[in-house]
């Protein structure tokens, strides 16, 4: 049988960045050395959409690197026969522990190679079932097609995702991507009142821009802009006859957060601190407590207060990074999930279902 042309593991690893850009679903395990390999594995056994070749995950496991070498069509065939029959016998050189077939399964393969389009799995076949089930997308393997120079393999991945991935998906990497490059010497920012400011163009930039554009209109009933602020403590705008018409009065030091929000639909007014992290500086503990001060100042009970933490992308290492210190009674927001936000309750909550 002739077999699809193989492209090493190495060489797979690093065209994934590409294809899974920054923003896609359960990047970190899509583009990460194990899905490489998985990836790999399926193209060495032939394991293709329409090929009616499956693999099982513990297969991944068996690899070596001298099979891997291997790259005769009769070595591979023989291979893929031989690994997918059941054995205890022990295989040296064995790329993962046979305890890893699970996590090969549930963490590569289901939950990010097809959430992502790039695996698909064989229809009608038991749960119990120990024959092979997943192979690689007929579209996606091409782009693993050894002879594609650079160019046409980056203009081949775009068309892929356009084609494969859903709507949001593509949005969520479009607003990344624009995150993260930041072009243009500033950013036109838009407030509810129709005003606009401009800010220095960068990943910061952008978060802020989103939370006065998307996220105020979408989670406030009256918004309005107190303060914006750039790093290194610049302000971008400061309505003072805002702040006083709600009594509040804002310090001249630097312990305003970067963006401070108003929501005049309420009855009594809340107001909405919020950080604005690309690199660090969430709405942790001690933070929360300081803001918590200037806003009881105010007169602003604390039930009138509220406290966010935006960021681009909920994938983002400094989301990873700071979770972990965000403030019980505070919230997280990501510009590329607009519609959704992370409560970290401070009090028992009702779980609720849907």
């Amino acid at each position: 049988m002739t077999l699809p042309a193989l492209l090493s593991w190495n060489d797979i690893h690093a065209r994934l960045p590409e294809i899974f850009p920054e923003g896609s679903a359960n990047r970190e395990h899509s583009v990460w050395e194990i899905a490489a390999k998985t990836i790999f594995v399926m193209l060495y056994a032939g394991a293709v959409e329409g090929a009616e070749r499956w693999i099982r995950p513990d297969q991944v496991t068996r690899m070596t690197d001298e099979q891997a070498t291997q790259a005769g069509d009769d070595a591979r065939a023989a291979w893929a026969k031989a690994s997918i029959k059941p054995s205890k016998a022990d295989v040296p050189g064995r790329w993962y522990a046979v305890n890893t077939r699970e996590s090969i399964r549930d963490d590569t393969i289901r939950y990010a190679l097809i959430q992502n389009g790039a695996v698909i799995e064989r229809p009608g076949l038991a749960t119990t079932s120990p024959a092979g089930r997943y192979a690689l997308q007929g579209d996606f393997a091409a782009l693993l097609a050894p002879d594609l120079d650079e160019a046409t393999f980056i203009a081949k991945a775009a068309a892929w995702r356009e084609k494969h991935l859903n709507p949001g998906a593509l949005a969520r990497i479009a607003i990344v991507r624009r995150g993260a490059a930041g072009g243009g010497a500033y950013e036109l920012v838009t407030f509810p009142n129709g005003e606009t400011r401009r800010m220095g163009a960068g990943p910061s930039a952008d978060i802020s821009k989103a939370v006065i554009e998307v996220f105020a209109p979408k989670f406030l009933e009256n918004p309005g802009v107190i303060t914006l602020s750039e790093s290194g403590n610049k302000v971008v705008a400061r309505d003072d006859e805002l702040a006083k018409a709600i009594g509040l009065t804002i310090p001249a030091d630097k312990s305003l957060p970067d963006i401070v929000l108003v929501d005049l639909g309420p009855q009594h007014p809340l107001l909405i601190f919020v950080e604005v992290v690309h690199t660090d500086g969430p709405v942790n503990d001690a933070r929360k407590t300081a803001l918590l001060q200037i806003a009881e100042g105010a007169g602003f009970a604390p039930q009138h207060v509220a406290f966010v933490t935006a960021y681009l992308d909920r994938a983002s290492q400094t989301f990873r990074k700071t979770v972990s210190g965000l403030a019980w009674g505070s919230y997280a927001w990501f510009a590329s999930e607009p519609d959704n936000l992370i409560i970290f309750s401070g009090k028992p909550h009702q779980i609720e279902g849907g």
